[in-house]
């Protein structure tokens, strides 16, 4: 019984619009020395927090959280598209703890899952299949948004249940930190748009796949030129983040309300209630410590990209 814990920004823009080749060596150093860990800390199952961009929830049933009993990648922006390995045992017996535990989290037999999910997994382990892993969904895009303070309580509810099984886990966060990407609000789109949103944008045309990332595309060039094209990165909030989870202050974050978070760092910055869960997890196996910290604001992918890995002190790997 040991556990091991690894949060990490995404990005679709990955070799579309790409910062210099110097920072781009440095991320992919950052990512191998990560990888690294991950081997040798060989997990036997991975629990992975992630959010969505209207390509496997919307506005049809929008859940705050959601956790995967089988899973599928879709595969935009090129990353890895297909099934993920979820031990669907296992994911059940997840998801009635949590329940048990008092927070209110849906189920999916058929959940969908865009980049947030698929490219940690390629990235870190090299595939969706090499390792099976339970897909847990924190909204963070769809208003009404969940709470850090529920987001906490997910997490420390599925540490809880991870901390009684015999085996290695890894716990994943994919997102964040600060940044607002061009992503549509319902209160402020056409009605064809709304419909998108409301559940038509589940299986999108080739085609209009292609234009909306093609917005994505051009919001990030258009943003390299003019960061105020969009809402700033804010390195400053996103280091006293880092800070809050180092320092094991996760409750600390509880006060944060959710217009408040979108004022100070952007709309998408709600995807770090995934390293917030992922950390209250970890918590659950005593205290920990904190490795391989990086951050950098990297206008060209539009984030404010981070990673940060985590044990407890008494690892027993």
């Amino acid at each position: 019984m040991s556990a091991y814990l690894h949060c990490l920004s995404h990005t679709p823009l990955v070799g579309y619009v790409d910062p210099t080749p110097k920072v781009l060596a440095e991320v992919d150093g950052m990512i191998a020395d990560a990888r690294e860990r991950i081997a040798r800390f060989e997990p036997e199952l991975i629990v992975l927090f992630g959010p969505d961009h209207y390509n496997g929830f919307f506005y049809d049933v929008m859940p705050a959280f959601c956790i995967g009993m089988a899973a599928h990648a879709i595969g935009d922006f090129d990353t890895a598209a297909g099934p993920l390995d979820v031990p669907q045992a296992l994911a059940e017996s997840c998801a009635q703890a949590v329940l048990d535990a008092g927070v209110d989290a849906a189920v999916s037999y058929r959940m969908q899952v865009d980049h947030a999910f698929a490219q940690p997994l390629e990235l870190l382990l090299g595939g969706l299949q090499d390792c099976p892993v339970i897909p847990v969904f924190i909204n963070s895009v769809a208003v009404p948004l969940p709470s850090f303070k529920r987001a906490r309580l997910l997490g420390e509810a599925i540490g809880q249940w991870a901390q009684s099984l015999d085996k290695r886990v890894l716990f994943l966060a994919s997102g964040g930190l600060s940044h607002q990407p061009p992503v549509p609000e319902l209160a402020k789109v056409d009605a064809r748009m709304a419909d998108r949103l409301m559940g038509s944008g589940r299986q999108l045309p080739a085609d209009e796949r292609q234009a909306r990332q093609q917005r994505v595309i051009q919001a990030a060039r258009d943003f390299v030129k003019d960061q105020h094209s969009l809402h700033p990165l804010n390195p400053t909030w996103d280091q006293q983040f880092l800070d809050t989870l180092e320092q094991g202050r996760l409750s600390d974050l509880d006060a944060l309300a959710n217009d408040e978070l979108s004022a100070l760092a952007g709309k998408s910055t709600h995807e770090v209630k995934t390293w917030v869960a992922a950390f209250a997890a970890l918590s659950a196996f005593g205290p920990y410590q904190t490795e391989g910290r990086y951050y950098r604001p990297i206008p060209e992918w539009i984030a404010g990209f981070a990673a940060l890995g985590a044990e407890p002190r008494n690892n027993n790997h």
